[in-house]
């Protein structure tokens, strides 16, 4: 079994309790794909069920997932987050990184950006670096409080390493507690064209 759907298995295995033992391991062992998505429009379901049924269909490559999976990257739990991004990441819909993006660089939610930044790193996708670049420079209005977000922006566009982070990247430097990373993330961009080079 994959390590993260053990990790969600466990997880949601004791949100649903003892009462819900039954409807709970026929969601997590099911082979229906049809069953699965029926529990994410079906009226009055649990939260659980619905991220049983999004990860697994996620994970199946079931597009049919996508606009759950989407409302449970937004979603204030951080473990619910992680999931949802796993998840996303292995589900090969082309609206993943626009949505990704329009969460990451939403300021109204830059509590819950951390993993929407994270799945557009691991997305590499056109919509990734202009989305960690716009969300990196609002980071650095004084006493900005979303420091995780603000270096998992730096250690993505280091790892994406594209030319066009590196003014934001510069910026970065200046900040103590982004220095380190943006030096290492700067290091990891192609070297600059000497003029006539």
């Amino acid at each position: 079994m994959d390590e993260e759907l053990r990790s969600l298995t466990r997880r949601l295995r004791q949100e649903a309790g003892p009462e819900a033992s039954a409807p709970y391991e026929r969601l997590s062992s099911t082979e229906d794909p049809d069953e699965l998505a029926a529990v994410l429009t079906a009226p009055e379901q649990p939260l659980w069920a619905r991220e049983v049924a999004a990860f697994r269909l996620g994970l199946a490559g079931d597009r049919r997932a996508f606009e759950a999976l989407v409302l449970l990257l937004n979603h204030r739990d951080p473990q619910r987050c992680a999931s949802a991004a796993y998840a996303l990441g292995r589900l090969g819909d082309p609206r993943t990184a626009r949505a990704a993006a329009a969460l990451a660089t939403n300021e109204l939610r830059v509590a819950y950006a951390l993993h929407p930044v994270r799945l557009l790193t691991d997305l590499r996708a056109p919509e990734s670096v202009p989305a960690l670049i716009t969300t990196l420079a609002r980071r650095f209005r004084p006493h900005d409080p979303y420091r995780r977000v603000a270096l998992a922006c730096v250690e993505g566009l280091g790892a994406l390493g594209d030319e066009r982070a590196r003014p934001v990247l510069n910026e970065a430097l200046a900040r103590p507690e982004l220095a380190r990373a943006a030096a290492g993330a700067l290091r990891r961009l192609p070297a600059p064209r000497t003029p006539g080079g």
